[in-house]
């Protein structure tokens, strides 16, 4: 095969440091010349324009640069070639990173110690032991079995649900429909890292919310998604919140992004809020993986990590 030009489409930050690492090996661009360009073999993607890469006759794979695909499959002129998702090690350190440090504040009742810190207030509350509180995390991919190991390490129980069966050791692990109830009603801090699919969108609302187990050493339940800002939905959580079902949330990702400055959530005295910075694509790292997978792929390789077109993710 030889070597074609490299689309860059994406939406919603500067491309050009991504430009300037993958123009090392390869000819990058930002348009296509024209709708049927010949010359383009791969694209780069993040939320590309509907029906960009569609008419392009030579296109190989499409490579995404951030840990969700939603974005690319809500592309209605998708052609049929590979889609290849990121794994890296530095993501998956940050992401796991971002799951541990929640987990710890809330264990170690951060909020309350904030609050008190505003009011001068000198009280240590009863503090349980780590392995007093269970841990769930919704989706056990890559990124969920790094951070489900590391609380493993730091003493908490550990729960995980999944589409289907995927054990892992020191885990209780729970699948489908079947296994979902089981897994809430074990679980007293829920982490969400689900990919975002059909079956998957508006998960997070108020009827799995409220099969959390409510007699915990946290002294309610906790919600920390770290996933898809559409698993969720905004007003049930705020909903939960004010009625007890949710003792406190941290949240990375929103039904609407940048969260709108009028939303309630921003204020809340029990919200954690990030601006959907759990775990950020650095291009340092994971351009050259890119470009490893596509010399293989020139040399007849398979393409690894790639996505599963019917299952969404």
């Amino acid at each position: 095969m030889e070597k074609g030009r490299i689309l860059l489409a994406v939406t919603g930050f500067h491309p050009q440091r991504w430009r300037e690492l993958l123009s090392a090996e390869r000819e990058v661009v930002l348009e296509p010349d024209g709708a049927s360009d010949p010359s383009i073999n791969y694209a780069v993607v993040w939320k590309q324009k509907p029906n960009l890469l569609s008419k392009l006759p030579n296109l190989r794979a499409i490579f995404s640069i951030g840990a969700g695909v939603d974005h690319i499959f809500a592309d209605p002129g998708l052609p049929d070639v590979p889609i290849v998702k990121v794994v890296a090690d530095n993501l998956t350190q940050y992401m796991t990173e971002y799951v541990v440090w929640r987990v710890l504040d809330h264990h170690r009742q951060g909020m309350l110690y904030r609050a008190q810190q505003q009011k001068k207030t000198w009280h240590e509350p009863p503090q349980r032991p780590a392995g007093d509180i269970s841990v769930g995390i919704m989706g056990l991919g890559n990124l969920g079995r790094a951070a489900a190991s590391v609380l493993l390490s730091l003493g908490f129980a550990v729960n995980g649900w999944s589409r289907s069966e995927h054990p892992m050791k020191g885990v209780s692990t729970y699948a489908g429909d079947a296994g979902l109830i089981p897994f809430l009603n074990a679980t007293d801090m829920l982490v969400v890292l689900l990919p975002l699919t059909a079956q998957t969108q508006g998960v997070v609302n108020y009827n799995l919310l409220k099969e959390l187990r409510k007699r915990n050493g946290l002294g309610g339940s906790v919600l920390i998604n770290a996933g898809r800002g559409r698993l969720q939905k905004d007003a049930d959580i705020l909903r939960a919140l004010e009625d007890g079902t949710l003792k406190e949330a941290s949240l990375d990702v929103f039904e609407v992004e940048p969260l709108p400055k009028t939303s309630p959530l921003w204020a809340h005295p029990k919200v954690f809020v990030t601006p959907h910075a759990a775990a950020t694509s650095d291009p340092v790292h994971l351009v050259p993986i890119m470009l490893r997978q596509m010399a293989a792929y020139e040399r007849g390789e398979k393409l690894e990590n790639l996505v599963d077109r019917k299952a969404g993710y």
